[in-house]
């Protein structure tokens, strides 16, 4: 089967839809199937072996440059590859500001219009170039490459499916008149597509309702990991220090300052064993000042001398982190789509304290390998964190329990299968 897999880049960062694309990809390839991983806007960033193609298609700064002056969208394709570059992109994309979607509006409008749009010419590079590939199967990464379905299948004639990635989270702050059109554009299009997919039946269930689709159409096929790699979490001594650590993109959406709170809770509770707070993640340009508040909050407070902030991991030291750790929590104030580093986690056995809202509430009933807390309360977070602190013998069962369900639930090769099968029953 010949796949044409379509994905956005996220510029310099690890992005959790990038990472789920690389993995299904590379899985599907395991598999024996014909997969083109096509990136768009800039080059793809993954922990793990890239196995996209090296041609950037609706390169970021051509779709910026068409945007903006008209005379862009009447240049000469040869002339647009100069800044298609790969190692153009990267470094430019490095240097780039957090993606604002209040200064994107009129952008996203555009994308979605597709044959319509400012940037027509570069659906039809792409068209062009798909139609000789005469892919079985187009896959869409998310609900914002909608523009692109119409014209693909067009050109050359296959089912179209889209994975849906937490893109809502964009949306919702697009400005007037922007999100209003976008919305209407997105369920015009969402018509037209052949299947959907989810990674968790919240998100199904959502994006049934936000793109105005039969919920029939939405398929929930779980994320999974690669698990090599992955293994047990080290046991600490008795005098050592417990270890709660953070392992997301460092920002308010995140909640990294409820996680703060909640530890500065535990800190003057006398009944918590001593420990630490580690975070891990990326942290964009226009985030800084939120972490550098954060930071003088902690060296001013009862966590002083108990945190410290890892940056941005690879996939080895991402694991070794994942695998010091005691409790991992991630308090997002939005209701989560993925929640990837909480799979991860409990790869390595480490428990997870999450918000009862969103993908959490499923993930963590499921597979049994931590506790909820009230989503936006410090107080409920570190309550629901003391508990495994000063239980081990209960953390390390949740652990494992939870640990049980990702090897056999939630890994690459059942990911992938379930996918192909998608695939198999819509070209029937």
């Amino acid at each position: 089967m010949q796949i044409a897999y379509v994905a956005a880049g996220a510029a310099g960062m690890y992005c959790g839809s990038c990472l789920h694309d690389n993995t299904l990809a590379a899985a599907l390839m395991e598999l024996g199937e014909d997969v083109v991983l096509i990136p768009t806007y800039t080059p793809l960033r993954t922990d793990e072996t890239d196995v996209s193609v090296r041609r950037i298609f609706f390169g970021g700064i051509n779709v910026y440059l068409q945007q903006r002056w008209s005379w862009f969208r009447r240049t000469p394709w040869w002339f647009d590859r100069l800044w298609d570059r790969p190692a153009l992109l990267q470094r430019l994309s490095k240097r780039a500001a957090a993606i604002d979607p209040a200064a994107l509006g009129d952008l996203t409008v555009s994308m979605l219009r597709g044959e319509v749009g400012h940037q027509r010419k570069e659906l039809e590079k792409l068209a062009r170039w798909m139609s000789e590939l005469q892919p079985d199967v187009v896959h869409l990464s998310n609900s914002m490459l909608l523009g692109m379905a119409r014209m693909l299948a067009r050109a050359c004639g296959p089912p179209v499916v889209c994975q849906l990635s937490g893109e809502d989270l964009f949306l919702e702050k697009l400005p007037p008149p922007y999100y209003e059109q976008a919305r209407e554009l997105l369920r015009e299009r969402a018509a037209e597509i052949d299947a959907f997919v989810a990674i968790n039946g919240y998100y199904a269930d959502f994006m049934a309702d936000y793109l105005a689709i039969d919920r029939a159409r939405v398929h929930v096929i779980p994320h999974g990991l690669k698990l090599e790699g992955h293994g047990r979490r080290v046991e600490k001594q008795p005098h050592e220090p417990r270890v709660i650590g953070y392992l997301a993109r460092v920002c308010h959406d995140k909640g990294l300052h409820l996680l703060v709170e909640a530890c500065e809770r535990l800190a003057q509770d006398s009944r918590v064993p001593p420990f630490v707070l580690h975070v891990a993640g990326y942290l964009g340009t226009a985030d800084r000042p939120y972490l550098a508040a954060l930071e003088k909050r902690i060296a001013a407070g009862p966590l002083a001398g108990r945190y410290e902030y890892l940056g941005e991991v690879d996939r080895k030291r991402k694991i070794e982190f994942l695998q010091s750790l005691d409790v991992l929590s991630v308090p997002t104030v939005y209701r989560e789509s993925k929640g990837l580093p909480a799979l991860e986690a409990l790869a390595n056995a480490v428990p997870v304290v999450l918000p009862d809202h969103g993908s959490f509430s499923e993930l963590v009933a499921d597979t049994g390998g931590g506790l909820l807390c009230r989503p936006h309360d410090a107080q409920d977070l570190a309550t629901q964190l003391a508990e495994l602190l000063c239980d081990p013998v209960r953390a390390t069962e949740m652990g494992l329990v939870g640990q049980q369900a990702i090897e056999d639930r939630y890994h690459a090769r059942r990911m992938a299968e379930q996918t192909r099968e998608l695939y198999r029953n819509l070209m029937t």
